[in-house]
């Protein structure tokens, strides 16, 4: 098998002999060690190989981007073709672009020498102790899983960066079970560098296994009222993507219309409130070295104490708009824990929900959502009354923001994110 580095030099061979002086490329080498049980039963365990290869050429001002993930001889020749026919037939646009030179750089992070004998007993020591703790608690599928990742990114104004990383991580698929009663289908999952601590105990896991049993036993909830919502930590990560959609992706900047197109230096949020991209955070799992524009990745905020600080926009969507390219284009999000307990939290909320999940379309351009509160949990004066099912809250993403009661103290950490629990006001609850 050839090196990485081999391959590269085949890229940027072929590119000169099609006389492409500006280029960008990327070569991925993957090994995916993967072990699962159904029913409680092992019954697969195999080995994956997989590459990839983006190629990014530039010919008379114009680009042109394929991928694929054949790696043999012919297989780069042709990508090289197809790389430099797509800049040929392209539309001419000078905000296409590579990042310029940068210290070249190496890069590993991870469990690079795994111990699958010790991996393989601790899925078992999962499954043994969700039997054990949550015994109303049926498990659909387990997938264990060790990925290797070897990556090399080059272009032609002199950037090289390449990243060796290895971690595991572990998926639940499980649903609630009493009697004739049963409930939907639903997963837990976390990445981990080590294997130092009970799975169970990492991520959201008892969060979502509890759910499961308590939403076996549901009370009505019925009529419409605005009131208060507690987000999980799983649920808000999906809020902050619909929130770096809809205000400051690459898109809305792009054509204007993002509401928060001005407001960087301005209030967005209560200033309880912190986000920010943070890749080399210690908790993270793999986080991002190399931006997928071919930067060195840096931590930054993106809201710092209520302030917009950040936009989130790639080198083409930074030309475009005369705004700075973000040097971290990764989900290792990190939002600053808060002083209240979940239980105070609770209290704060006086009337309304603690939502889990949420099903619903992508919020419009006014920052306006509708959906259905999942895995969810009524709450009247303070006190948390039972799991409730077929509720639909609606709201608005910006006003969210600035209507924050509280922020817990408690923080789910998976591997790609760390983010606590969140009350927000102003939001419409409709029963039955």
């Amino acid at each position: 098998m050839k090196s990485i580095r081999n391959i590269g030099e085949r890229i940027e061979k072929g590119l000169a002999s099609q006389k492409v002086k500006k280029y960008a490329y990327k070569l991925v080498q993957k090994e995916k060690h993967e072990l699962t049980a159904e029913n409680g039963q092992f019954n697969l365990l195999r080995t994956l190989f997989d590459n990839n290869a983006m190629i990014s050429a530039f010919k008379s001002g114009k680009n042109g981007i394929v991928t694929g993930n054949d790696f043999s001889d012919s297989g780069i020749n042709a990508l090289v073709s197809s790389a430099v026919l797509s800049a040929e037939s392209s539309v001419k646009d000078s905000c296409h672009d590579i990042s310029p030179e940068q210290k070249p750089a190496k890069f590993r992070q991870g469990c690079l020498k795994p111990d699958y004998d010790k991996f393989f007993d601790k899925v078992k020591e999962l499954i043994s102790d969700i039997g054990r703790e949550y015994p109303k608690v049926q498990i659909m599928s387990v997938i264990g899983e060790y990925d290797k990742v070897h990556s090399l990114y080059r272009n032609s104004n002199g950037v090289d960066f390449e990243e060796y990383s290895g971690s595991y991580s572990v998926m639940v698929e499980f649903s609630g079970h009493e009697g004739d009663k049963t409930t939907n289908l639903d997963y837990a999952w976390v990445s981990m560098n080590d294997l130092d601590k009970r799975f169970i105990d990492q991520g959201a896991f008892r969060q979502h296994l509890e759910n499961a049993q308590n939403q076996l036993n549901q009370i009505p909830l019925t009529g419409k009222f605005e009131g208060s919502v507690i987000f999980t930590p799983d649920c808000f990560a999906q809020f902050m993507m619909y929130v770096q959609s809809n205000y400051i992706s690459d898109a809305v900047l792009i054509d204007g219309t993002s509401l928060w197109k001005n407001k960087k230096g301005k209030r967005v949020a209560d200033k309880s409130f912190s986000v920010s991209l943070n890749s080399h955070d210690p908790r993270m799992v793999g986080g991002e070295r190399v931006t997928a524009d071919g930067y060195k990745s840096v931590d930054l905020p993106v809201i710092e104490d209520g302030i917009l600080k950040n936009f989130t926009i790639g080198l083409y969507a930074a030309k475009k708009t005369g705004k700075p390219v973000t040097l971290n284009s990764s989900s290792n999000i990190v939002i600053k824990e808060g002083t209240d307990s979940i239980d105070d939290l609770v209290k704060k909320a006086g009337r309304g929900l603690i939502v889990g999940g949420f099903s619903g379309g992508q919020p419009g351009t006014n920052g306006e959502f509708s959906g259905v509160a999942k895995n969810s949990y009524y709450i009247e004066d303070g006190k948390i009354k039972g799991a409730v099912s077929e509720v639909m809250i609606n709201g608005n993403l910006g006003a969210m923001l600035m209507n924050i009661k509280g922020i817990s103290k408690e923080v789910v950490v998976d591997g790609n994110m760390v983010i606590p629990y969140i009350c927000v006001d102003g939001i419409v609850v409709s029963g039955k």
